[in-house]
């Protein structure tokens, strides 16, 4: 995916555009940036082809979406180390 995509062309191009608002809501209650908000919704769509939701899409969305955001972090801040040298 090219990076100058917004939020929602993110969100939309992963199948979850209604969910954006639930989504920034909760990571601007934790205190998550954009970056993060990317990462964490490619990461859930990657879930989502091996494990789809089968019951509660937006309870299954909350649930992945919280566990990637800190995953997206993680990764986020090793990268930065990284190249920090």
């Amino acid at each position: 995916m090219p990076a100058n995509l917004s939020l929602e062309e993110y969100f939309l191009a992963n199948g979850f555009a209604d969910l954006l608002p639930l989504a920034l809501k909760m990571a601007q209650r934790d205190g998550y940036g954009q970056k993060e908000i990317i990462e964490a919704i490619c990461l859930v769509a990657d879930k989502a082809k091996t494990y789809p939701p089968t019951r509660n899409r937006v309870a299954w969305f909350a649930t992945v979406f919280r566990e990637k955001l800190l995953e997206a972090r993680a990764e986020i801040k090793a990268y930065e180390r990284k190249t920090r040298g």
